[in-house]
């Protein structure tokens, strides 16, 4: 199965080669506009995907503001999932947008027992997860903008903690959010897949990344 993995889109639309899933992990749109949204609703129909499977990010509130029940009968080849799932070719798909508390955006929830309990909703037989962010320590990294030198990590212990009380073991967990931490490892049989299109510099520098399953 050829599924092709993108993330943190903000407004750029790529072109894809097609295959059997595309995967969108969140950050759609530029300015989280109406018009914005429809530009993305309108790119993801043409795309040759035999199913496209979406979430939203931090970035787009529009979707946490009014959902997205509007698009349902729209676009027939979508699927939006918000702590949902879906199942292709036998595979159980599950995606959520959450990400720990940062700033003032959206679909953020507190460290700890508020966004702990989203995790807990993933279910035990997840074999594709979507999340926004990343896991703790995985394709998470980002230098301190003072200093270089000195590393952090910015995933979700909550949400890492699921992999290593060994509930859940995916083979692949598609994310983004951490511009820095783009790109994919494999880990206890878990494909782990950064897939920011954006750099740290919001340009749109990396590629999709493809993924055999």
């Amino acid at each position: 199965m050829i599924i092709d993995c993108i993330s943190d889109l903000h407004g750029y639309l790529p072109n894809l080669e097609g295959g059997d899933l595309l995967i969108v992990a969140g950050d759609l749109t530029a300015l989280d506009t109406q018009a914005d949204h429809d530009r993305f609703n309108h790119w993801a129909d043409r795309q040759k995907y035999r199913k496209i499977v979406f979430i939203a990010g931090n970035h787009d509130g529009l979707i946490e503001k009014q959902g997205w029940a509007w698009l349902v009968d729209k676009y027939k080849p979508l699927k939006y999932l918000e702590d949902t799932s879906t199942t292709f070719e036998g595979l159980k798909i599950w995606g959520s947008p959450w990400t720990p508390t940062f700033l003032n955006w959206h679909f953020m929830k507190d460290r700890g027992k508020d966004i702990a309990e989203k995790w807990a909703m993933i279910p035990d037989d997840v074999d594709i997860l979507i999340t926004h962010g990343p896991p703790w320590g995985i394709l998470d990294e980002f230098p301190d903008c003072l200093n270089n030198h000195r590393i952090f990590h910015a995933g979700c212990m909550d949400l890492f903690n699921e992999y290593a009380s060994k509930r859940i073991k995916p083979k692949l967990h598609v994310f983004g959010h951490i511009h820095e931490g783009y790109g994919q490892m494999e880990l206890n049989g878990t494909i782990f897949v950064n897939a920011s299109i954006m750099n740290e510099h919001y340009k749109p520098v990396n590629k999709p990344i493809r993924v055999i399953l």
